[in-house]
C-alpha cells in the first residue's frame, strides 16, 4: 500500500475529515490533501503527528505492516 491510500484508509477508519487530519498534523488542508492524492510527501514529524492522531504505527502509515496496531 502506497503512502496516500494508508492516509486515506486511516482517515476514514478514524471518521475524520481532511480538515481534522490537516489539524492533528500541524498542516493547510491544501497540503494534507496532497499527502491523499501522492503530489507530496510529509515529514518525519507530520508523519509522527498523523500515526499518533490515527492511532495507527508509523509501519502502517509507511506501507511496512498491514497491522495498524503494529507498534
Amino acid at each position: 500500500m502506497q503512502l496516500n491510500e494508508a492516509f486515506r484508509r486511516a482517515r476514514k477508519q478514524k471518521k475524520a475529515t481532511q480538515v481534522q487530519a490537516a489539524k492533528a498534523a500541524g498542516v493547510s488542508e491544501a497540503m494534507y490533501q496532497f499527502y491523499e492524492y501522492g503530489k507530496s510527501e510529509p515529514t518525519a514529524s507530520v508523519l509522527i503527528a498523523l500515526a499518533d492522531y490515527f492511532d495507527v504505527s508509523l509501519d502502517y502509515l509507511v506501507g511496512r505492516s498491514d497491522d495498524p496496531a503494529r507498534r
